[in-house]
């Protein structure tokens, strides 16, 4: 079951385990984009992007909705979700 991270980006989920998962990496390629470029759209480091590319860390809404209108405006839906395992 996954649950679509809008605007409860970076909060814990009470009723399981949840493991973050993203799709940022794969919408920032299909644009064209490099790690660095899409840090520069965003206005945060590259490092930055690489941690939420790899799920270290969760970006908070502003952030999260920020890549989305970077990458096309993918719907946070499709660029953020939570694994949730009762």
């Amino acid at each position: 079951m996954y649950s679509p991270l809008d605007t409860g980006l970076g909060v814990g989920n009470t009723t399981g385990v949840a493991e973050y998962q993203t799709a940022v990496r794969e919408y920032r390629e299909k644009a064209g984009l490099s790690q660095e470029a899409l840090a520069r759209k965003v206005d945060v480091s590259r490092q930055t992007i690489v941690n939420i590319e790899q799920g270290r860390s969760e970006p908070r809404v502003f952030l999260a909705i920020a890549i989305a209108a970077a990458l096309g405006d993918i719907a946070l839906s499709e660029l953020f979700r939570k694994e949730v395992s009762s």
